[in-house]
């Protein structure tokens, strides 16, 4: 059984690069970026691109191929915790209401809907209510549940991805909530055991450091490693990087991963693509985190962690991931996270977003894009993992064997 699929604001498709291995059927996709769209079209040339998702109509799908589910993650900005939080009075945020129009014009069998968790508390939850109430009127039964891409453990992605990703999910079944209940939970769930955790280390959560430039390099050893606080004090102003300067203000400008004096098993920790190990989910890997203190210019707040945090639409931005990873043997170096690195942190295949663009050849394909591209995507494990589940109930609920 084929399962026919609506992808409405849809990025770079995470959907499809999860649902295709499935056997799935993408029959439309909806994106007004224009380098997003560049990417969609690049890869799905054959699948139309409606634009505008709040102007698709039953009649413009074909009856033969006609969406068994309605898929999309509306803008997030109006409800994260780190924006404004103006909600559903957003023309963003009103989006969410436009999927749920969008879903009752269809009336497809399921709808999935993905929002950050900043949702929950979005006007006292009254936001997050107002959606699930309008998604009852138009006759959907519903479950939700927060995922995060470091736990979600797929046939793809054995051991998930290195990025603390959580996102809401709503699935939605018409005329049944008990569809999405079994899509979103199992007996295991219920009962009570606590997903896969990694054991706190005493050097990892030690409080946050702060500090001058100057301060910091002064606790580097200068043996590619770290002093007992952890802290790196080669990060340059502007993404400007070396081993050898000093006394400069950090940068925020940019993501960077961080060399550090551990090894690959075959001794290096760098692969010939020029990428880390450690961002193939196979690997070891920490991560330092730095934020602004304020806009008066105070002193970065610098922390260790075990686990890249969100990747973000932003290159800059309040809260930058830094990647220490694991180096050839040389002294410890800094640098910026590449493209590819943002694909694989995310699920996609390598070099995904590298498309040619406003005449330019892929090679040339916008840096920037391509790290907004990357950020403002859904982690394509998670999306496996709920396509495959939806799939399982779909099949037991039309009588196939799964």
């Amino acid at each position: 059984m084929t399962i026919n699929y609506l992808s409405v604001c849809s990025g770079i498709d995470s959907v499809s690069v999860a649902w295709h291995p499935l056997g799935w059927n993408c029959v439309g996709l909806s994106e007004i970026h224009p380098f997003r769209s560049a990417v969609l079209n690049y890869h799905y040339p054959e699948i139309k691109n409606f634009g505008d998702f709040t102007g698709i109509q039953k009649d413009d799908l074909k009856k033969e191929t006609y969406p068994d589910i309605l898929v999309g993650g509306t803008p997030c900005a109006s409800f994260s915790i780190s924006g404004l939080r103006k909600g559903l009075e957003d023309d963003r945020g009103n989006l969410a209401l436009e999927f749920i129009l969008l879903a009752d014009r269809l009336k497809t069998p399921w709808i999935l809907w993905e929002n950050v968790p900043g949702l929950l508390s979005s006007d006292k939850g009254r936001d997050f209510g107002n959606f699930l109430g309008a998604l009852a009127e138009c006759g959907y039964g519903f479950a939700y549940r927060v995922l995060d891409a470091q736990y979600t453990r797929t046939q793809r992605f054995p051991r998930a991805l290195p990025q603390r990703r959580r996102r809401v999910f709503v699935v939605g079944h018409l005329g049944d909530w008990r569809p999405p209940a079994e899509v979103l939970f199992d007996r295991e769930a219920l009962s009570g055991n606590p997903p896969p955790s990694r054991k706190k280390r005493e050097e990892t959560s030690r409080e946050t450091e702060e500090g001058s430039s100057e301060q910091i390099w002064r606790k580097l050893n200068f043996q590619g490693e770290y002093a007992e606080d952890e802290v790196s004090g080669t990060l340059m102003a502007r993404g400007r990087f070396s081993a050898y300067e000093r006394g400069t203000i950090i940068s925020y400008d940019n993501p960077v991963a961080v060399q550090a004096a551990n090894f690959n098993s075959n001794g290096s920790g760098v692969q010939e693509d020029g990428s880390m190990y450690t961002l193939t989910a196979t690997d070891r890997h920490s991560v330092m985190c730095f934020e602004r203190r304020s806009q008066d210019g105070g002193a970065p707040r610098i922390q260790k962690e075990e686990i890249s945090p969100t990747l973000n639409a932003m290159t800059g931005g309040n809260r930058q991931p830094c990647v220490m990873v694991q180096p050839e043997k040389r002294q410890g170096i800094v640098r910026r996270l590449t493209p590819l690195e943002c694909e694989r942190l995310q699920g996609f295949p390598d070099n995904y977003t590298q498309i040619p663009y406003k005449g330019k050849p892929k090679e040339q394909a916008p840096i920037s894009q391509r790290y907004e591209a990357c950020g403002r995507a859904m982690a394509v494990n998670v999306m496996e993992w709920l396509g495959t589940r939806i799939q399982m109930v779909h099949k037991k609920k039309n009588g196939k064997a799964v």
